[in-house]
Order: C-alpha cells, then structure tokens, then sequence
C-alpha cells in the first residue's frame, strides 16, 4: 500500500493479493450460519438485505424465517394483502421497505417473469433497491463482479486505507466504492462482499472498539500501523431530531381495545396505532377530552414516560390507562380485543411499551401499579424512519 495518507490511497497488486485470499480464508473459517446464506437465492438475498437495513442480525433471525414461510416466492410477495405484509414486518421499523417489497415483487413479476434481474441497473430500477441492495443481490446470488458497500464496509475500509474524511460525505463514499471494485476477486465475489461484510460487523466494530488483534488484515491496515483505528471512521454530526410530544390514550371496554389508522401517507402510513394526541396532556386535560369524546372514565392511570426515535423525529410519550364505560359513535376507532390486535392489526414499535402492557400484564390495579414503576425499564430506543 502506498504511505500517502489522503484517503483515496491505492493498494499495490500484492496487497490486493494478501487482501483478497487473507479474507476469504478468514470467512471460510469464521462466517456465522445464518438462515438467508442457505441457498442463496435472488429473492432470499433480497429480503434478508432489506431486513437487515438499520437492524441487527438476530432480531432478523424470526423475521425472516416467518417471512419466508408466509411469503415464499416472489409471487407470494406480489399478492400478499398489505395488512397481512405490515403485520410480518411488526417491529423491524422502517416500514416503507415493506411496502416497497410489494411493489418491487409486482413489478418484477410484469416486467421480469417473476424473477428477480442479476444486473446492478435494472435491480436498482425497483422501488427500494439502491445501489448497495442491488450490489448484494448481484454478487451473492448471480456472482456477477460488483462491491455492495454498506456502513460496515466503509468502516472496514477507512481505517484499512486511514481514511480522515467525512464518510458522509457521498463523493468520499463513491471513493472507497472505487477502491473496493479493484479489490474484488475473479472468483467467489459475493463470498468477498459478505466477508467484508462480516469483519465489519463482527471484528472491525464501530464505535471505537476494533478488535484489531484478531483482523486477519491487520497486517496490511493503516489505521491499525498508525494507532488510530479506533478514531475512524471520521463522521459529520448530523443536526438534531425534532422532539415531538404526545399523549397516548388506552381506552378499554371489556375486552377490547380502541385502536385507529393511521393516514394513507406519512410517517408509519396505515399502520394502527392507539388514539394520541400532540402535547402531554394533564390528567384534568386527559378526562376532559375523554367527555368530548363521548364517553365517561371509571378509572385514569397515569403511565410513566416512553420515549421512540425515528431518523429526524423523537416521540417523547406519556400515556394514560383508561377504563370507560360505555363506547360512543363520537369517538372515530375500532375497538379490538388483544388476539385480534396480535393476529390481524399491525402497530408499530414506536407503541410497543403499550402494547407489552396490554399484552403481559392484567388490568387489576396491582398490576397497573406494577406497570407505572417498571416502564422505565423497557423504554422503546429503536430508530425507524
């Protein structure tokens, strides 16, 4: 490797050799068994990758297993009912790839015979297909010689070259793509995409804690020669989330629960979720709109804070548990008890403190109690857009 430190420095024909069979071997030796690297197929590839966008690898595990008992093929995904799709994506978050999936399965099956297309440019004509996805997809299914650079790549290579630029930066990140396409190898490409994929996310760790030693590359690394590893890769911070505050209302009547949907466009789009509304509401004010409504409370309890992120919002949630008794035509809902809402409607994780209350805990006030004083610990920190 060259000792110019610019972060566009190039790898001499015998580090690239070293790179390559260093790599692959380690993978041979180390690659985790995962559900999706039994055979390999487009569509398996396809759904895996966009499951593990922005989610960690064993809570993808049951997703994609599910996912594929329910939505075998391509043609499965084309016709699956899109209540049924959101509630096999329940929890994973970012729940336009869902949707996208649908729409890609449609075209594909109309435009491609129903099969997915091995090159780069028509995988990226599909909605939600970008330029990463597609590289994946081609390399591991078709062995076709594209990279497929995610996060955990341009980590891997930014401290493998010291890279010191901002890998948001997209013309940096063009950069290191040009240097991955001449690393890859004649042969075994997808195998090199996912090793590299791999030392990422199970060596080449992110926030400072490289286990360098154990780098089946480290002899080749800049960052690891020069002591800085740990400081890279170099990254802009990004301006903060607005914070947005609600009150969440569970209103229950016997055995049900209100529940609404969500509009057809925006955030979490059509997706169920319980009555809120913006602000954090008294519990004069909660009782207040409770009248308006139509309906009387026998009993309002107060929840303690819960707190979800999306990619440029916070919900920073109070909520109030709410026995009524009686229900009125006012009130724009459904009512649904819980193994109707477990089995058939779809509510986002940015509830899911609610919901595990509802679900794991009895309505007598005891448990309420219980309840008021553990939610602290299971506060919701996931990241969905």
């Amino acid at each position: 490797m060259t000792k110019e430190n610019t972060g566009d420095s190039e790898m001499n024909r015998e580090s690239i050799s070293i790179f390559q069979n260093d790599l692959l071997k380690w993978y041979g030796q180390n690659a985790r068994i995962l559900p999706w690297r039994d055979q390999p197929s487009a569509y398996r590839v396809w759904i895996s990758e966009v499951m593990l966008q922005q989610t960690r690898v064993n809570a993808v595990k049951p997703y994609f297993e599910r996912f594929m008992k329910e939505c075998p093929s391509i043609q499965h995904l084309a016709h699956v009912p899109e209540d049924k799709l959101l509630k096999l994506w329940e929890g994973l978050g970012y729940y336009n790839r869902a949707k996208n999936l649908k729409r890609a399965a449609q075209i594909v099956e109309k435009k491609f015979g129903g099969r997915l297309p091995s090159d780069i440019k028509s995988l990226q004509s599909l909605p939600g297909i970008g330029p990463y996805t597609a590289g994946a997809i081609s390399s591991i299914a078709f062995e076709q010689k594209v990279s497929a650079v995610d996060g955990n790549v341009l980590r891997v290579m930014s401290r493998i070259l010291a890279n010191k630029e901002d890998i948001t930066n997209p013309a940096v990140k063009k950069k290191i793509e040009k240097i991955v396409d001449n690393l890859l190898p004649e042969k075994r490409v997808g195998d090199f995409n996912q090793a590299l994929m791999e030392l990422g996310a199970t060596i080449c760790m992110p926030n400072g804690a490289p286990k360098c030693k154990d780098c089946p590359l480290k002899c080749i690394c800049q960052g690891y020669q020069q002591g800085i590893a740990q400081t890279l890769p170099i990254k802009v911070k990004k301006k903060k989330r607005k914070i947005e505050e609600k009150t969440i209302f569970l209103l229950i009547h016997g055995e049900e629960i209100a529940i609404r949907q969500r509009p057809s466009k925006g955030l979490l789009s059509n997706m169920w979720e319980f009555p809120n509304l913006e602000g954090h509401l008294s519990y004069q004010e909660c009782e207040e709109k409770i009248k308006q409504w139509g309906m009387d409370a026998k009993k309002i309890i107060p929840l303690n804070p819960s707190k979800h992120i999306f990619t440029h919002r916070e919900w920073h949630m109070i909520g109030y548990f709410i026995l009524i008794d009686h229900k009125s035509e006012d009130f724009k809902g459904t009512w649904a008890t819980k193994e109707e809402i477990e089995k058939e409607y779809s509510i986002p994780s940015a509830f899911k403190d609610y919901v595990k209350f509802l679900f794991q805990q009895q309505r007598e006030s005891s448990q309420l109690s219980f309840f008021h004083h553990e939610i602290q610990d299971h506060r919701s920190d996931s990241v969905e857009s």
